[in-house]
């Protein structure tokens, strides 16, 4: 008998086609290609453009990699001072938005910032006379990402040496495998799909990024799409480009879905029987411990600190009537957007659920790929659809009634909010999916032969039982939402600005300590899922 199927709507498949038709327009685009444009690109700009979107992609992966596997396998096997309360804040820079760290780090190492002020000081050299790294070059980008993203390849490479069984090393220790042997023969192959799926999970954010490379001033295909859409005026080349950029996150996506099934079909520790962390001597003990901390410095707490003393400095700014109306806009839009992610996802989670086909199953799974998809590929292919019907109606309606209707979508936050949903859909699916899944379908039969209709199962028994994943899923989303940059900068109405383009905006002119405060609020926003998604990692 099969279970009572929810939401049961014969053209339900209409939703997640019509997410996926903003992708579906950005390669579309190619149909209006112009040769001219794409010699002039191909001669001038775009081969910077892709050098230094897969260098940036590529070094900061494998820097986060070297980092964050280093550091799971240090707290995993080793016993050192602080070792508990580092497993909790190692995940902490993913509170700070990559854009964030990199007007933070500017601040503090420009020329006139206060280490290079210091160094002066101390030594008595003036301008030209000493060397000191550039912050605002590939190779600084590239260290900044990789500070703030390792979290990625940590997280799962801690859960991957969780879930491995110690009775496979005591088996080869009564075979007489030494333990170096043992980890290098067994257990690295067995972290090998997690390290490169939190990996391919930083080169994914890396190609997304638009405000550090921007500030930075190095020309990516993030960067170019701006560029020829704004500069040029050429729609139809910004969105071949962001077909390209599509076409890096969407490898890198199947990718991270390969080591996540790798990463599944392995794992089969038992609960309750874990390894026993090998204690430290004393002096390589508080090494470990320095060594950790001095990331976890310059990972988080240094730009944290940075941005709370900037903000102290101009207290009057919390309160201002220009931070209240940043506020509001971006709390109102982030909440909307958060109500309007929840509904679509549950209705999408429970169609998985249902007896369907296997394209139209397959059909939903697609229409989670934008978490994958940079936040301005999603503004160009949804920008297209929402201006061609503003048009369409804006002409109908003066030849019908002479009126003139204006942008009612694409200049609007309908169309922000469209992005949104399309952007952070997988965000909400996954954690309803969860809590879904723990529901056996035979709850469902019990309830629905004791007279309950739909209706009444969905109250009665699957709401109170998904409260907590729905809770999660509208955290996570608001704080996402609350973050992202280039679709906003991309799609935001006309005077309408939130604190990440507030941000963004300050930091762009140099104002870095007036944009603290907007910054240090998307940080604390930050702080509460970060520690639930923590907490829910330790609890594996």
């Amino acid at each position: 008998m099969k279970a009572t199927p929810l939401f049961v709507n014969p053209q339900w498949w209409l939703l997640p086609g019509i997410l996926l038709i903003p992708l579906l327009v950005v390669y579309a685009s190619w149909g209006q290609f112009d040769p001219q444009l794409w010699t002039h690109l191909a001669t001038t700009v775009l081969p910077d453009y892709l050098w230094n979107s897969v260098l940036l992609a590529a070094g900061s992966g494998l820097l986060a990699l070297l980092l964050g596997g280093s550091l799971a396998w240090l707290l995993h096997f080793y016993q050192f001072p602080g070792r508990a309360l580092f497993n909790v804040l190692l995940i902490l820079p993913l509170a700070l938005p990559a854009y964030i760290i990199a007007y933070s780090y500017t601040a503090l190492l420009d020329f006139s910032g206060p280490v290079q002020l210091g160094l002066r000081q101390l030594t008595g050299l003036g301008y030209g006379e000493y060397w000191f790294p550039q912050v605002r070059s590939v190779g600084g980008a590239i260290c900044l990402f990789a500070l703030v993203l390792f979290p990625y390849v940590y997280l799962l490479t801690r859960a991957s040496l969780a879930g491995q069984s110690p009775r496979w090393q005591e088996a080869c220790q009564t075979l007489g495998v030494s333990r170096r042997r043992y980890i290098w023969t067994v257990v690295l192959p067995l972290t090998r799909p997690a390290l490169f799926g939190g990996m391919a999970l930083v080169m994914m954010e890396v190609f997304a990024d638009y405000g550090t490379v921007q500030y930075f001033g190095i020309p990516t295909l993030t960067s170019g799409i701006f560029r020829t859409w704004f500069g040029m005026n050429d729609r139809s080349g910004a969105a071949q480009l962001a077909s390209l950029l599509c076409t890096f996150a969407l490898c890198l996506m199947l990718l991270e879905l390969y080591s996540r099934r790798q990463l599944r079909f392995y794992h089969t520790g038992q609960a309750g029987h874990s390894v026993l962390p090998t204690r430290l001597p004393h002096v390589k003990g508080w090494l470990a411990t320095g060594a950790v901390g001095l990331v976890l410095w310059f990972a988080f707490f240094w730009p944290a600190l940075a941005l709370l003393v900037w903000s102290l400095e101009t207290p009057q700014a919390w309160l201002s009537l220009d931070y209240l109306q940043l506020l509001w806009n971006s709390i109102s839009l982030a909440a909307a957007s958060t109500i309007l992610l929840l509904v679509v996802a549950m209705v999408l989670v429970y169609g998985l659920r249902q007896r369907l086909a296997g394209w139209q199953k397959l059909l939903i799974r697609l229409s989670s790929l934008g978490y994958a998809v940079p936040g301005t590929v999603i503004a160009i292919g949804v920008m297209w659809p929402l201006s061609a019907i503003d048009n369409q109606l804006d002409q109908w309606m003066e030849q019908q009634f002479g009126i003139r209707t204006g942008l009612l979508l694409s200049g609007t936050v309908v169309a922000l909010m469209l992005a949104y949903l399309i952007r952070f859909l997988a965000v909400a699916m996954q954690s309803l999916e969860s809590g879904l899944s723990q529901i056996k379908p035979s709850m469902d039969q019990a309830a629905a032969s004791l007279g309950c209709t739909r209706a009444q199962v969905w109250r009665r028994l699957h709401l109170p039982m998904l409260k907590s994943s729905l809770w999660t899923a509208a955290l996570l989303v608001f704080v996402d939402v609350l973050k992202e940059l280039p679709a906003t900068l991309l799609l935001r109405p006309f005077n309408f600005d939130t604190l990440a383009v507030r941000t963004f905006e300050l930091a762009s002119d140099e104002q870095l300590a007036a944009a603290a405060v907007p910054a240090l609020t998307i940080v604390l926003a930050g702080l509460l899922p970060v520690i639930l998604l923590n907490r829910a990692a330790l609890k594996r």
